[in-house]
């Protein structure tokens, strides 16, 4: 009976012990789910507050680019326009056989440029030709290329001009062969 007794006690120990053990294996769990669940929500919240001055950031640069479009509309239009002949030059290009046909109108500030854009076209159109004949074709054929070599060719009319200045250029022909 002894034996038995000892065997008894042995076997309620083990099954506190495997009892006490499950338990812990169950309050771990517990915690890291209440741990995961806690992060994954400051996560969530984190993103939708950040997600909310992006969007207002955003809508504030919307409307300054449209107040900016709507004054430029109103304020200034579309100014006078002086055109150009015709351009035809050589690109730059290692067997040299490619050229550029362009015709081109330039936006004055005011009608008081006319009579000096008029007194310094070939000064206007020497600029135009470097311009034009320094560069390749891989520069010129893109949108943002275009838009470079206007901005370019407008800074380098703008330096010889004394009665405003030219504020776009049109391209109303652009033609590479």
């Amino acid at each position: 009976m002894a034996e038995e007794e000892k065997e008894a006690s042995q076997e309620s120990e083990n099954g506190s012990s495997k009892e006490s053990g499950g338990s812990n294996v169950v309050l771990i769990l517990i915690v890291v789910l209440l741990v995961l669940v806690l992060a994954i929500g400051g996560v969530v919240a984190y993103l939708m507050l950040s997600g909310d001055e992006a969007e207002d950031a955003t809508t504030v640069k919307q409307e300054k680019v449209e107040k900016k479009h709507k004054r430029r509309s109103e304020d200034i239009g579309v100014g006078p326009m002086y055109p150009l002949d015709k351009f035809t030059v050589n690109l730059m290009s290692e067997n040299g056989r490619r050229f550029l046909v362009v015709k081109m109108n330039l936006e004055e500030d005011s009608e008081e440029l006319t009579p000096e854009l008029d007194k310094k076209t070939p000064l206007i159109r020497d600029i135009v030709i470097s311009i034009l004949s320094s560069k390749t074709v891989e520069e010129i054929t893109t949108a943002k290329g275009k838009e470079k070599l206007k901005e370019e060719i407008i800074a380098q009319i703008n330096r010889h001009l004394d009665d405003g200045e030219i504020r776009h250029i049109y391209f109303t022909e652009f033609v590479i062969q």
